[in-house]
């Protein structure tokens, strides 16, 4: 008998310790691909101080409806939220720094050196680029603030191809004949999931400003058109007003817990019910939140709201997805432990019942033991002193 006692003493032991060193290493490699996705961390960079600010993103189907011309209204609201718990916007700094891009497709790319090739563009504004954790290669992003909107960012790869360089920042290039200067060479892609969902294809970023010139494949701003500048297209394109957004980003301040995310809900909740998903970018790969996700986990995989997602928005939902299922993993793995503090604690209860008389006469006696010790050392003191 107290050989089997031993035994399971030490299966139980073990089992706890396989346990903890199991969910130790989860929890390291949750932490490793959550860091990984470095777009979901723009605001801990802006705000400061962790939880200071909360970084939203609003996705929205094609037929949303959302526009351009609905951002200053978007920006009342949230100021308007903002002052609603006392925060203020200080003279000459951003309370809210936020975003807004939309996909225009493949376009024609063409350089000075009769390069040609195709690649994936997308109209930002805002300041779009804070948002991201590009690798700038070459050169500075454009902005806002740029007196001429006409910069245009692009990847390395669609670098190499135009000009057999990454430092070519400045050098001009033509997107369906509409001339650009190339402002700044990005990397590519470099984490598993990110290049799991940005694909092969080659990338660049122009202002909204130039996207009404793009999607009509104008030739204007005396740029040599994309097919070579020899021959010209039989049918000039309708003029066309590109003001879609289907991606909105902002930082908020987050005075209270989930404000950020409830004021994004009672801007866009209602008006856009089944055209947008709002996602908490800061909280998104919080460990508890993930394990608690997993009743929910089919809703990462199928998508049925026609929300075309950007392929840094795509590998981050495939990081949620691991992490939840990881997560989830370790809150059963730690049953185990969780189990066998339990039974050691009732044990010890049992115990202290059952040994409680002579535990009392023992710490009794203790306890006179001390104080007939204290009270000699006081009275070796006094007559010291007399």
């Amino acid at each position: 008998m107290k050989f089997r006692f031993k035994i399971k003493h030490i299966a139980i032991a073990s089992a706890n310790a396989a346990a903890l060193i199991a969910a130790a290493v989860m929890t390291a490699v949750g932490s490793s691909m959550a860091k990984s996705q470095e777009y979901n961390y723009a605001a801990s960079e802006w705000g400061g101080k962790k939880g200071d600010y909360a970084q939203m993103s609003c996705f929205f189907a094609e037929n949303s409806g959302f526009s351009t011309t609905s951002l200053n209204s978007v920006r009342s609201m949230i100021l308007s939220e903002l002052q609603t718990v006392s925060v203020a916007p200080e003279e000459g700094k951003t309370l809210v720094p936020d975003a807004y891009s939309s996909p225009l497709g493949n376009c024609q790319i063409s350089s000075d050196i009769n390069r040609h090739t195709s690649a994936e563009i997308t109209a930002v504004g805002g300041d779009f680029f804070l948002f991201r954790d590009f690798k700038l290669l070459d050169g500075a992003y454009f902005t806002k603030e740029d007196l001429m909107q006409d910069g245009a960012v692009i990847d390395k790869e669609l670098a190499w191809m135009l000009y057999g360089s990454e430092n070519i920042a400045g050098m001009d290039m033509y997107i369906n004949g509409v001339k650009f200067y190339i402002a700044g060479v990005i990397g590519t892609p470099d984490t598993k999931p990110e290049k799991q969902c940005a694909g092969k294809t080659m990338r660049a970023y122009i202002s909204y400003d130039m996207a009404d010139e793009v999607t009509r494949g104008s030739a204007g701003m005396g740029a040599a058109p994309f097919w070579g500048g020899n021959t010209a297209p039989e049918t000039e394109a309708q003029p066309v007003s590109f003001a879609g957004i289907t991606c909105y980003e902002c930082m908020l301040p987050n005075p209270v817990d989930s404000f950020a995310k409830n004021t994004m809900e009672k801007i866009f909740g209602q008006q856009y019910a089944g055209k947008v998903d709002i996602v908490s970018n800061s909280s998104r790969f919080d460990s508890k939140k993930r394990a608690k996700a997993y009743k929910k986990l089919s809703r990462l995989v199928v998508q049925d709201n026609g929300i075309i997602y950007p392929y840094w928005e795509n590998a981050s939902r495939i990081v949620e997805y691991k992490l939840t299922r990881l997560y989830h993993g370790r809150k059963l793995i730690l049953v185990i432990p969780i189990l066998t503090l339990a039974w050691i604690l009732l044990r010890l209860i049992f115990l202290w019942r059952r040994k409680k008389p002579k535990l009392k006469r023992y710490l009794s006696l203790k306890f006179d033991r001390l104080r007939y010790r204290i009270r000699g050392i006081f009275r070796r003191k006094k007559k010291e002193q007399e």
